[in-house]
């Protein structure tokens, strides 16, 4: 019953990969599409800086504005601030 079920898996993996190979040949193509326009490429230093440093730098400055707004930091909890606790020897005889 195992054998089966891997046969089955393993055709199941193998078709699913040929047709998305077979699918995704068009973008392999050396020819140009009609409209196709394509810009001049990026250096190094602007595909950095576009795909790495501006996510950065937009995620420091969303966790820097939360954790400037947070106002958990300020709530006191009012009940265990009234409680007095004695010592072991002073309840013992209270």
């Amino acid at each position: 019953m195992d054998k089966k079920n891997a046969l089955r898996a393993g055709a199941l993996a193998a078709g699913t990969t040929l047709m998305m190979l077979l699918m995704s040949s068009p973008a392999l193509a050396l020819t140009r599409d009609d409209g196709d326009d394509p810009g001049p490429g990026l250096s190094v230093i602007q595909t950095l800086g576009l795909y790495v440093l501006i996510p950065l730098a937009l995620f420091a400055v969303i966790a820097g504005l939360v954790m400037a707004t947070d106002k958990s930091h300020k709530k006191k909890d009012v009940t265990s601030s009234n409680i007095s606790v004695k010592s072991g020897s002073d309840a013992a005889k209270a």
